[in-house]
């Protein structure tokens, strides 16, 4: 297991930092259109939906309401400064915040949802749509000045997601003792948070170092604290919805890795919240 999901992320990291800096807004955000209806496919499990006609629908529908979205932008509309993007990216934080009351009064919070899949379809759009948002808002952002800023901003941000990932895993199995959430995933603990913490501190300071990014140094270290937990959260709430639907792995599309919500989780948070947080509240870049 640990030998295939090397493997995978050696042969898929190349491929994203490509996408990152190699393709044109455009292609950018069909990528990333193809990857939150495949998001949708998988959410569907959560939400009920039992047969493959009914998740393949929600996933082009998905992709319409995004595709919608994008229509209604004028081609020389940045996206930070649209409300369509403004409200999605806003709504992102008060779901966050939501999920995380969630999480941490689980199993009870489940008899609010767990018999509505009206509700848990409204939560995998609030999961879905502003992640979608905040990946273009970043991507996008200073594009006319510079192709690339936008680019190392999602990298950055990926960069934190990974480290932390990482990090817990490591600092957790070497010195994990005090579980973080048991009723939601046991395999978590205090220990390998810190962890994550630490790691994802000196990658930014690193970044910070030697990439081409200006931004105010306490808003940047504020926020970057608040994508890392908000990256955990997302971990633990899709975590949440999997044991409710009693699956190991939102799917099987990445070998060694489950599916595409089980490699995203974690960025569906940080990344609109991070957008969120540095481009609408902060204006730190």
């Amino acid at each position: 297991m640990l030998k295939s999901r090397l493997i995978t992320a050696f042969i898929l990291i190349p491929i994203v930092i490509a996408a990152l800096f190699l393709l044109p807004p455009v292609g950018f955000a069909l990528v990333t259109l193809a990857v939150c209806m495949l998001a949708a496919w998988e959410w569907g499990q959560f939400a009920g939906l039992a047969t493959r006609s009914q998740r393949i629908w929600l996933a082009i529908l998905c992709g319409l309401l995004l595709a919608l979205m994008m229509l209604t932008i004028p081609d020389y509309h940045p996206f930070t400064s649209a409300w369509q993007v403004e409200y999605a990216l806003s709504a992102s934080l008060v779901w966050w915040l939501a999920a995380l009351v969630l999480v941490l009064c689980y199993p009870q919070s489940a008899a609010l949802w767990r018999r509505s899949s009206t509700l848990r379809l409204l939560f995998g759009i609030l999961t879905i749509v502003p992640f979608f948002w905040g990946m273009l808002a970043l991507r996008q952002h200073q594009y006319t000045l510079n192709h690339f800023i936008g680019a190392w901003w999602l990298l950055y941000v990926m960069l934190l997601v990974w480290g932390a990932d990482s990090g817990a895993y490591l600092f957790g199995r070497a010195l994990g003792k005090h579980k973080l959430a048991p009723r939601v995933s046991p395999g978590k603990t205090w220990e390998g948070l810190a962890g994550g913490l630490l790691t994802s501190a000196v990658l930014s300071w690193l970044f910070g170092k030697y990439a081409p990014l200006e931004a105010a140094p306490l808003s940047l270290l504020l926020c970057s604290v608040i994508a890392v937990l908000a990256s955990v959260l997302g971990d633990l709430t899709e975590s949440m919805f999997k044991r409710e639907a009693g699956i190991k792995d939102s799917g099987q599309l990445i070998p060694g890795h489950g599916g595409i919500l089980d490699r995203i989780d974690s960025l569906t948070a940080a990344v609109p919240v991070f957008a969120c947080l540095m481009l609408l509240i902060f204006r730190a870049i």
